[in-house]
């Protein structure tokens, strides 16, 4: 089970704000609670975070990614009125926004404000029946001027949902940030159990940057070249799919609380796969599968590709209403990931091979 210092820091890394390209404040708190696991803790140019455990042998450097940024807005431009206009940090679906409480990360502090639109009942009929579009919308903060609003913000401000991060029953939790920072929370916890009683494997835990929005790769790209690793494990949300109007014979069967899911195809190595399985049959932890004919839309993606190739697999927690201000996960599946996830680095030696022959 998650101890509840390990919830707490979840809780702290959920609520900080930290869109793509401006990780910089979860990223401390992530650096700071990796301290307590290793001294061998560092950052690098692009925002990644990374905490390494040496191995007990010369068995191989196994990175582990989870994304430490979240989707956001950016200011484009402050009107005579002080209406502040944005644009989006990642995939909105503008209708979440709508009358939204905002945060944004002003140059003297948080800055808040509101998201306006034209009431419904100035609306014409037509004009109801239409979805509403990110340049339909503005975020009020409380000025007269934009001389006023400009002493808060100025253009390339980011902001978030300004939304706090909610317990719920049966061990589960809401929140903005979930995607993906519950992965940068995971990858730590394993790092966590696997420094207890390393193996031959050196293993590196990464709160990867700009995934959201890396479209080449990202920080993940960076992290697998720059730490030499030769196996990778990222870790993401994917769509829980037991609420209504979720077609699983499309997206498969995984449920809020039925485990993590392991990805075969597309990107996926064979026998990274294999150990990760393996070791959830051994330990009997309950596991979900997913198929990818292609890509991943994941870190996964861009670190398969590093250096002369990376062996990398991809485990993922079932997530309801992803890119909302209500993501929720369960406790249990984040618990069971880190076991998996620490197990499955103990069985790496320095003769596993991972070329799948």
């Amino acid at each position: 089970m998650l101890s509840d210092s390990s919830i707490a820091f979840l809780k702290r890394l959920l609520d900080t704000p930290g869109p793509s390209g401006f990780e910089g404040a979860p990223a401390r708190v992530w650096r700071a609670e990796a301290a307590t696991v290793t001294s061998q803790v560092r950052a690098d140019v692009v925002g990644n975070s990374l905490a390494t455990v040496p191995g007990t042998g010369s068995g191989p450097t196994i990175l582990l990614a989870g994304h430490i940024d979240e989707i956001g807005v950016i200011v484009t431009y402050i009107d005579d009125n002080g209406y502040v206009y944005f644009e989006p940090i990642g995939g909105w679906d503008p209708q979440v926004l709508v009358a939204q409480r905002m945060r944004f990360l002003g140059r003297n502090g948080d800055v808040m404000g509101v998201i306006g639109k034209k009431p419904i009942h100035l609306m014409k009929p037509e004009e109801r029946e239409k979805a509403s579009k990110i340049t339909d919308l503005w975020v009020d903060i409380g000025v007269k001027t934009k001389a006023e609003a400009r002493e808060l913000l100025e253009v390339g401000d980011p902001g978030v949902i300004d939304s706090r991060t909610m317990d719920m029953p049966n061990q589960r939790i809401v929140s903005r940030s979930i995607d993906d920072r519950i992965g940068a929370f995971v990858v730590l916890e394993a790092l966590r159990r696997y420094a207890a009683n390393p193996g031959e494997a050196t293993v590196v835990a990464a709160a990867t940057a700009q995934e959201e929005i890396g479209y080449t790769g990202g920080g993940a790209r960076v992290a697998a070249q720059s730490v030499h690793a030769t196996m990778a494990i990222a870790v993401d949300v994917t769509f829980a799919t037991d609420h209504p109007g979720m077609k699983k014979e499309e997206i498969g069967e995984h449920s809020v609380g039925g485990g993590p899911v392991l990805t075969r195809g597309s990107v996926i190595s064979p026998v990274a796969y294999g150990l990760l399985a393996d070791t959830a049959r051994r330990l009997e932890i309950p596991f979900s599968l997913h198929a990818a004919g292609r890509f991943t839309s994941t870190d996964a993606d861009a670190m398969q590709l590093a250096r002369e190739g990376v062996a990398t697999a991809l485990v993922s927690i079932p997530n309801r209403y992803m890119h909302s201000p209500n993501e929720m996960v369960s406790l249990e599946d984040l618990d069971r990931a880190a076991t998996l996830i620490a197990e499955t680095c103990r069985a790496v030696t320095s003769a596993t091979d991972f070329t799948a022959r």
